[in-house]
């Protein structure tokens, strides 16, 4: 069922869990997703960038795929339908498609440009029951053409955009979007006790959920990170399966070229992504 993601986030934030938010790229991804948290009943959060929105023929139409698919897979987990790292304009255009959540990265912008984007933003999600998140301090890697450093947010900063009433703050930390390289000095857990405490308790966001060590996910949720967000790690599992199928010849096997023998089994191999990130963030039967 179709909700706003900020109930969810309050329970996983009372119950020291967090709630996965896997980005959809296609009908597969979505239906191998939802498949997963309806078997685990676990709330999930489907992300949609911008890009993916465009790709998917707009984001009515994503709007319109998922409530379908919602309805006909029998999904009875707690389901948000949100927009990833949203410009100005691509948050309004998701409250007008139906989505349940949305996102504003506004951490680019000087602060008092994006604390006036924001509140405008708050409002215009409230006043139509839908939840919103926010950004301080870019994170790292590329998403969506928006490139961070993955610069470690100010605390201070932090309590601005909470205080203007926004349900959930994704502030860096020193994760990174993709792939980790190996010099990466790993989260910065002091930062975020003290983004924490200046945002009054509120659900935190973990951008960058790929590749980050079990320990220091269980970590974060410790202090209070409720909804971790992953991509890159459903995409490099997709494609190795579909990869190894190919290189197999399977796909020169009888009808092996259909899409939906060939898609398979990147389908199952993110399935087992998602399965594998909702039991470490600990939300399997928190539905």
């Amino acid at each position: 069922m179709l909700v706003a993601a900020a109930e969810m986030l309050k329970k996983a934030k009372e119950g020291k869990y967090a709630v996965g938010q896997f980005n959809i790229n296609n009908l597969e991804w979505t239906k191998a997703v939802l498949q997963t948290a309806e078997e685990l009943k676990a709330p999930v959060i489907l992300g949609v960038s911008e890009g993916a929105g465009k790709y998917m023929c707009g984001f009515k139409t994503v709007t319109e795929m998922v409530k379908a698919m919602d309805e006909s897979l029998g999904i009875t987990v707690p389901v948000a339908l949100h927009l990833d790292h949203g410009t100005y304009d691509g948050c309004k255009k998701c409250v007008e498609a139906g989505f349940t959540s949305i996102m504003f990265d506004g951490s680019h912008y000087p602060i008092e440009e994006n604390i006036e984007k924001t509140k405008e933003l708050v409002a215009l999600a409230h006043d139509n029951g839908m939840s919103i998140e926010a950004e301080v301090g870019s994170i790292g890697g590329e998403e969506d053409g928006v490139v961070g450093m993955g610069e470690v947010a100010d605390p201070a900063e932090c309590k601005m955009i909470a205080d203007l009433g926004i349900d959930f703050l994704a502030a860096g930390i020193g994760n990174i979007h993709g792939v980790y390289p190996p010099n990466w000095k790993g989260l910065d857990f002091d930062a975020l006790a003290k983004i924490q405490q200046a945002a009054d308790g509120m659900p935190l966001v973990l951008h960058g959920g790929t590749g980050i060590p079990a320990d220091m996910i269980k970590k974060a949720i410790s202090l209070g990170v409720s909804k971790i967000n992953v991509n890159t790690e459903c995409q490099l599992s997709f494609a190795a399966a579909t990869r190894k199928y190919i290189e197999e010849g399977k796909d020169k096997q009888g009808k092996g070229f259909d899409p939906r023998k060939l898609l398979a089994p990147g389908v199952e191999a993110i399935k087992a992504t998602v399965k594998e990130k909702m039991e470490l963030f600990g939300c399997v039967g928190k539905a």
